[in-house]
């Protein structure tokens, strides 16, 4: 992995990626079967018509070599023909009826049509090399990454060590303590890239991997050509480690591979695509299945740091469990697990309500956002008159949900100026649930 920021570490890093996974040459270096290569070409020739070979190239992310080697067999068994150039380009390759036969049936047994996929045996090899874990985390950088964010020295340190340790980390505390916040910035500790394939290959069964809406890419599509000439695996994206996150609708099925009949594609379970990066369980216990139902998927990845995944058909592929795994919760963590589970969770981190001066810092950071500068004396009115006088917790989100809804209000009403107490009121007797009709 390569700082993206660090050019000096950048050429070794790859250099080490490069001889793990070098740009194939042959069938037999790709780590595939020649079944699944001419299966997944015809599927591509089906799908696109009459292709010549920068465009298969470019479709299966492999060299013209293999891709030669590929199109030899299919003409040696009739299924492709040679259709010749078109307005002086290269030579185009078509199917046949026998070829389009047998990609019929290839769509039959898998849906997949996309770039080549990486073997597994190679891929379990790039996830050890990338870990998270390889980086160490100490103070200097933990304040870099939380510039600007009001949080206790105390324990933003805990999260540093939390971090370092490899373990699972549970935030817990009172809703609106900025949990989902604090643990989502934990990306920025690592600022090296990694490689993700588009998809791996089980045996006969290809998993996808890649997710535009997960992965960032580095590489700009134009940059895939000097990736090749270099001798990287085209198979592999340049991203960045990617940041998993999900709250209650997280399901069962989506911690497993996922075999959807319809299109006959096999995806990646949640934790698999958050590999080398970052995977959340916010809002812990609001879950659709008992929060002892999600504890138990967790035990064995945790503690031996590999994952067993279902293909279905008695199949079954061991993958390692490479992530910083955080559950966040506002419930009570002993209500949500036993005692055996959470010693398994290393580290148990509090989020409680701010101090008066760590809530003037928000207030101060929200004005300044707003664009309506400080005011200590409205602020002073808030704490006295609205807190105090009621008896109301300090949560890190109410400077930005009461400042926003009382410039709401300014505006509707087509006022201008700064923030007036009875703004403020306003916006509280809005925000908050009055329950007066009950008495």
């Amino acid at each position: 992995m390569y700082a993206v920021s660090d050019s000096d570490a950048y050429p070794s890093e790859r250099e080490t990626v490069q001889r793990l996974a070098p740009q194939p040459r042959t069938i037999a270096e790709t780590g595939l079967s020649d079944q699944l290569l001419v299966d997944l070409l015809c599927k591509h020739l089906h799908e696109g018509g009459a292709l010549d070979m920068a465009r298969l190239v470019d479709r299966l992310a492999l060299p013209g070599t293999v891709l030669e080697e590929v199109l030899g067999l299919l003409r040696k068994d009739g299924r492709i023909e040679v259709l010749g150039q078109h307005n002086g380009q290269a030579l185009r390759y078509g199917l046949t009826e026998r070829g389009r036969n047998a990609a019929r049936d290839a769509l039959d047994r898998g849906g997949y049509i996309g770039a080549a996929p990486f073997p597994a045996s190679t891929y379990r090899s790039l996830v050890k090399l990338q870990t998270v874990h390889h980086a160490r985390i100490d103070a200097e950088k933990m304040r870099a990454a939380y510039s600007g964010v009001v949080l206790a020295g105390e324990l933003l340190d805990q999260l540093g060590v939390a971090v370092n340790s490899g373990r699972a980390i549970m935030i817990y505390g009172p809703a609106g303590t900025g949990k989902t916040y604090i643990s989502g910035r934990l990306i920025r500790l690592f600022s090296e890239a990694i490689w993700v394939p588009h998809a791996i290959a089980v045996n006969d069964a290809v998993v996808e991997i890649y997710d535009p809406q997960i992965h960032q890419r580095l590489d700009e599509p134009g940059q895939n050509n000097l990736l090749l000439n270099e001798g990287i695996d085209r198979r592999l994206l340049c991203c960045m480690r990617p940041l998993v996150a999900c709250g209650g609708e997280l399901s069962m099925e989506q911690l497993d591979v996922r075999y959807d009949p319809l299109s006959r594609r096999f995806l990646a379970p949640l934790q698999l695509k958050a590999s080398n990066g970052l995977f959340i369980i916010d809002d812990l216990g609001r879950q659709r299945m008992p929060p002892a139902e999600l504890f138990n998927r967790w035990i064995v990845p945790m503690e031996e740091k590999r994952d067993f995944l279902n293909l279905g058909g008695g199949r079954q592929c061991v993958l390692p469990f490479d992530l910083i795994l955080v559950f966040s919760t506002n419930l009570n963590p002993l209500e949500l697990a036993d005692e055996a589970f959470l010693r398994r969770i290393g580290y148990k981190l509090r989020f409680s309500y701010l101090k008066p001066s760590e809530y003037q810092g928000i207030w101060r950071q929200e004005s300044e956002r707003l664009g309506i500068g400080f005011d200590p004396q409205l602020l002073r009115y808030v704490l006295r008159e609205l807190y105090e006088a009621e008896g109301m917790p300090l949560v890190p989100c109410h400077p930005r949900d009461l400042l926003g809804m009382a410039l709401d209000r300014q505006r509707y009403v087509g006022a201008s100026g700064p923030l007036t107490p009875d703004d403020l009121h306003w916006a509280w007797q809005n925000y908050f649930v009055q329950l007066d009709y009950l008495e």
